[in-house]
């Protein structure tokens, strides 16, 4: 067919008609929820623009509906660097510390008498950055670390309510939009009732669904999970004034705006609108963890500007841990790779912000006596930090007449030998160096990624090979054989190859990363490479008193007795000694540090969460090269606390320390100077 020749002026026209048509229609649909065109009739539109398009290729544009879906699922996805940094917000946890916000930037600008705060429910999904081009979405990316994202333009443009050309006749060349990504209610448990009947595991909760949804490869599968999207930030060349006024040009370009926004004349309208709607959340048909609340007027905001991390202008209010009532049916224990006992309890499932729980943690056995704990109590539960299950009362006025006292068992449930209660601690612990749990604990501790790092030893294989007592200690590992691990199910040879080859390598990792892999009370990997600076190798570690650790800065007598007291162990020395024949580095070189004064220089650093690019150690070493100090815990001694991805309570207590916060990027812009 010669589409050239026969293309005519209508034909053009009645292309034009239809994608206006048709963009009307999903406007009206996903962004106002208030459907205009019946269901066939939008599927007669498409097709009919389908065929068009399929006879006059050339006629196809970007922003064409019927381009909203790739035909090829992208092979990765790049880094890009934002335009414009997605800044994090200062966070508050109750009205005192929305007031002490208030009064913080009063101080910036004294002389403000007249002023109102603008105040938008903080969706509980995943931020995008969105760039227009003439009016047409070219970009979409995650917000990554603030400054560093990556590229997902091709998944953003399966999201209905994001439109692919602007709702302007005349659009600036550039237009940076930015929004949350988030799953209705009801689209996560389609999504988890469909992954249940194929025989997937499920996600824990929308936001985990929809981080994993917009890492698809394949833009289809995005589609069909029904991501939604509501537009909170326009960065536009132009005469705007104020927040309120971006929100409603936001609406008019065709987002969807949270309608559930307000203006608010003081601080006692934002107190009184974040308490209403800490009871109404629950009936949102979308999850909400918060307010966020700006001052409205754009010229304040540019006179507050920023601090190294937040802006003055705005904060987040963060609502309590969602808590929910259920039936404590039974309590187990857990022993894990220190020997700590710890209860837990069996819970009737229950939906807790977002996610379907059945157990929880009880801690120790005070703890169980404080909250008068009993099998078949009601008790409520409650998400710590949102990430782990604990009960935090019980509802004595419900108990059954049936409900049964619980008592720590006396034996250890794994090996059977008797547990003790150390008088300084609350926790019951199996003493047993051979027990199978602390045994199993240790192997996995010593190959996690921070620790060995050996690809393929996990939990499962790791229960395999102490049920069929292949190893007895972590030192064992390299005594194992590829003959060793056919023996085990479903162990192929070419499987076994890596699993040894994974394990001979790991003997490369340095003596920090080994200190780290034995697992002594109160060493985790920073304390490990701090450890390890002082100490640089096993044999001076081993001889150190206690005087001597805990002058190392950032130790204390806790940790210098339990690090002194594990070398002093027979059984301890034995396994150095097994260490030390299978050629593991138990020896390291001193970090050296700067020898002249840099930004950092005795500054105090914590490091949290996950790094976009940075391992925790290389983050580590870079600090102690440019003469900074890294610790484990954060105190008011720390100057800054370093938070990746999934920060949880150290990013909290520095908050309201008020220790200042940085990403990877600020970590290394400071210390290049």
């Amino acid at each position: 067919m010669d589409s050239v020749a026969q293309l005519t002026p209508e034909t053009q026209q009645r292309v034009q008609e239809l994608r206006r048509l048709l963009q009307q229609a999903s406007y009206d649909y996903y962004v106002l929820d208030a459907p205009t065109i019946e269901d066939s009739v939008y599927d007669q539109l498409y097709r009919e623009l389908q065929t068009i398009e399929a006879n006059y290729p050339e006629l196809i544009t970007p922003d064409s509906p019927t381009q909203r879906v790739g035909e090829r699922p992208a092979s990765h996805f790049t880094s890009v660097k934002h335009n414009i940094p997605l800044y994090s917000l200062e966070n508050a946890f109750g009205n005192a510390d929305l007031a002490t916000w208030e009064q913080r930037w009063r101080k910036v600008a004294p002389d403000v008498t007249e002023f109102e705060y603008v105040c938008e429910l903080k969706i509980d999904g995943n931020a995008l950055a969105l760039t227009y081009e003439n009016g047409v979405l070219v970009r979409g990316a995650t917000r990554g670390d603030g400054t560093t994202g990556e590229e997902i333009t091709q998944n953003v443009r399966a999201i209905r309510s994001v439109p692919l050309r602007l709702n302007l006749d005349n659009p600036p060349p550039v237009v940076e939009v930015r929004g949350e990504a988030f799953l209705s209610l009801d689209s996560f448990e389609q999504i988890n009732r469909d992954r249940e009947k194929a025989g997937e595991s499920l996600f824990a909760n929308p936001r985990n669904a929809a981080a994993g949804t917009l890492r698809q490869l394949d833009a289809k599968i995005v589609a069909q999970r029904r991501l939604d999207f509501f537009a909170y930030t326009l960065h536009v060349p132009g005469e705007l004034e104020s927040q309120w006024q971006a929100l409603e040009l936001l609406r008019e370009m065709g987002f969807r705006v949270n309608p559930e926004r307000e203006k608010c004349a003081d601080l006692q309208a934002v107190q009184d609108y974040c308490d209403r709607w800490s009871v109404d959340r629950t009936q949102l048909r979308y999850m909400t963890d918060g307010v966020v609340i700006k001052l409205n007027s754009f010229a304040l905001q540019t006179r507050l500007g920023f601090t190294q991390k937040f802006p003055r202008w705005a904060i987040a209010l963060k609502y309590p841990a969602e808590e929910a009532p259920t039936i404590l049916e039974n309590i187990s224990v857990n022993v894990g790779r220190t020997g700590a006992i710890t209860p837990v309890a069996e819970l009737k499932p229950v939906q807790l912000a977002g996610t379907t729980v059945s157990r929880a943690t009880l801690h120790n056995r005070d703890r169980i006596a404080e909250l008068d704990c009993r099998i078949g109590d009601t008790v409520i539960v409650r998400k710590a930090g949102e990430i782990i299950p604990e009960v935090v009362r019980v509802l004595t006025e419900l108990r059954p007449e049936n409900a049964r006292l619980f008592e720590m068992p006396t034996h250890c449930p794994e090996c059977h030998e008797p547990v003790v209660k150390p008088e300084n601690e609350a926790v019951t612990r199996c003493i047993n160096a051979s027990c199978p749990a602390i045994l199993r604990g240790a192997l996995t501790h010593w190959a996690s990624r921070d620790a060995l790092d050996i690809n393929g030893v996990g939990e499962k294989l790791v229960a395999q090979l102490v049920d069929q007592n292949l190893v007895n200690s972590v030192a064992g590992l390299y005594d194992l054989t590829i003959e060793n691990l056919l023996t085990l199910e479903r162990m192929g040879k070419k499987s076994a190859e890596k699993i040894v080859k994974a394990i001979q390598d790991s003997k490369s990792q340095p003596w920090s990363r080994v200190l780290y892999g034995l697992g002594i009370r109160h060493v985790g990997s920073v304390n490990a490479q701090t450890l390890t600076q002082a100490f640089p190798s096993v044999e001076e570690l081993a001889a150190a008193t206690p005087e001597q650790i805990s002058a190392v800065p950032g130790f204390g007598s806790e940790i210098a007795q339990s690090v002194s007291q594990w070398f002093q162990n027979h059984g301890n020395q034995e396994l150095i000694d097994r260490l030390r024949q299978a050629e593991i580095q138990l020896k390291g070189e001193v970090v050296p540090v700067a020898q002249v004064e840099t930004a950092i220089s005795g500054k105090t650093f914590v490091i949290t969460g996950t790094l976009p690019t940075l391992k925790r150690d290389e983050a580590q070493a870079l600090i102690q090269k440019a003469g900074g100090k890294v610790t484990d815990s954060v105190s008011k001694k720390t100057d800054y606390l370093v938070a990746g991805e999934k920060a949880g309570s150290k990013l909290e207590k520095a908050q309201t320390l008020g220790v200042s916060i940085l990403s990877e990027a600020d970590l290394v812009q400071l210390i290049q100077g």
